[in-house]
């Protein structure tokens, strides 16, 4: 039985392990979505190069000074315009550059309406209370493997582990509700020169509700150690007091020693048995009595 609430403890350790590490990728990372922008291709700078820039628009003629010249482009229609990739996540939104080298980044605040940013700023707070939450939980079920603590002792940590990573779990499901919500309104209601033309979630998203599914896959494993060991408690509790009864009984009829010895060694060789509110489980099988050898048929009892 010890052997069985050591691995349910690792597993627990192991769930809020996992699920730390998810979570500190995923704040940290933005691509919790990503899409594309449609904008126009900007005019090329610079000398002409060998190979056509297609990021970029260029006249029949480098002299642009020339009125007498004819300025014309090449370009029609869907080839005026650029589709660029971008990412966005809780601090920072990330562009392709003009020239689709790199990317120019900014902070996904500049993005957010202004009179929406209360979304933002609540998904940031609960994001820092599901980490910090998460962590303590962590270090609190480390913490109760270690054998300095008594049994007792060890329940409570278990017990407010439990709490606190369950905590964590409800604090992580609200930020990543809230940032669902602010990209939304962003999208909607956002400076014209970053609304992008087509989005969905990406990696960093499914990995922050990894993270927030291992965080309660941890909760609930620890909270079903717990109670498993208190119900454990309370069965051997309730067979020593009822030992103890039977011994206060017998002590009090002035049985002989050999007696009570043989009472003990019946106790502790007999097997270990849950009862179901109260009672021994039904064997299908009926009474018979001892004495006459005949089945007890009155009100069909069964032992």
């Amino acid at each position: 039985m010890g052997l069985e609430r050591g691995r349910r403890a690792s597993l627990a350790i192991t769930f809020n392990f996992v699920a730390l590490t998810f979570a500190v990728s995923a704040v940290t990372t933005s691509y919790w979505c990503e899409g594309t922008r449609k904008v126009a291709k900007p005019f090329c700078t610079g000398p002409p190069a060998k190979a056509k820039q297609w990021f970029c628009i260029r006249f029949n003629s480098t002299n642009m000074n020339d009125s007498r010249q004819v300025q014309y482009i090449f370009e029609t229609g869907e080839e005026k315009f650029l589709l660029k990739k971008f990412h966005a996540g809780i601090f920072f939104t990330c562009e392709q550059a003009s020239d689709m080298k790199g990317y120019d980044c900014r902070r996904f605040a500049d993005v957010a309406p202004e009179h929406e940013k209360g979304v933002l700023w609540l998904c940031v707070v609960a994001e820092s209370l599901y980490l910090s939450l998460l962590f303590i939980g962590g270090c609190m079920m480390i913490l109760e493997q270690c054998p300095c603590f008594s049994i007792m002792n060890k329940l409570k940590l278990s017990a407010f582990a439990a709490m606190l990573t369950a905590l964590s779990g409800l604090c992580g499901m609200v930020a990543h509700m809230m940032f669902t919500t602010a990209f939304h309104l962003a999208v909607s209601l956002g400076p014209v020169d970053w609304r992008p033309k087509s989005w969905d979630y990406s990696w960093s998203y499914a990995l922050a509700w990894c993270s927030f599914g291992t965080c309660m896959g941890s909760a609930v494993t620890a909270l079903n150690r717990y109670t498993k060991t208190i119900v454990e408690f309370k069965y051997k509790r309730r067979n020593i007091e009822k030992s103890l009864m039977v011994k206060e009984k017998m002590m009090e009829m002035d049985l002989p020693e050999p007696m009570w010895d043989m009472y003990l060694t019946a106790v502790a060789e007999a097997p270990t048995e849950l009862l179901i509110n109260g009672h021994k489980p039904s064997t299908g099988e009926p009474c018979v009595d001892e004495e006459d050898g005949r089945s007890q048929r009155h009100g069909e009892a069964y032992c």
